[in-house]
């Protein structure tokens, strides 16, 4: 048993502490490797806390089941991201204006209909978060 586990045997997410193997005699390239997944995890994360807060819900009740879903969202997150950047530095523009020169105008509506959606869907997680902090807060006995 870890020092850790003996001297906090009541630790928060236990089942994950150590859950990245660690030899001391590995070579640098391979525990630099063995922590650059859970920490670009942590870094989409931080430039969206709803759905990372989201996906940890769903992987409590699911448990790794659903990692792909995580996988490919992130991956997907960051490549959007990445692209949206290089539109920003080459044209000097950002998404919007750049979709409305480029198609007509049944087509921009249609797009900001979808957008619409998906903005809402994004915040119905933290539109729920709140309201149930609110009631464990306030109401729950």
């Amino acid at each position: 048993m870890s020092k850790l586990k003996e001297s906090h045997p009541h630790t928060s997410l236990s089942e994950v502490h150590g859950s990245i193997k660690v030899d001391s005699s590995m070579s640098f390239k391979k525990k630099l490797l063995a922590f650059l997944g859970p920490a670009y995890m942590v870094s989409v994360g931080y430039m969206d806390p709803g759905n990372w807060a989201t996906d940890i819900a769903g992987g409590s009740q699911f448990g790794y089941s659903l990692i792909w879903v995580l996988l490919m969202s992130n991956l997907m997150a960051l490549l959007l991201q990445s692209l949206c950047v290089r539109l920003g530095i080459v044209r000097g523009l950002d998404l919007s204006p750049s979709i409305s020169g480029m198609f007509p105008g049944f087509v921009n509506y249609f797009l900001y209909f979808l957008a619409e959606i998906a903005i809402a869907a994004c915040d119905l997680a933290e539109v729920l978060g709140m309201a149930i902090g609110l009631y464990l807060l306030l109401i729950y006995p």
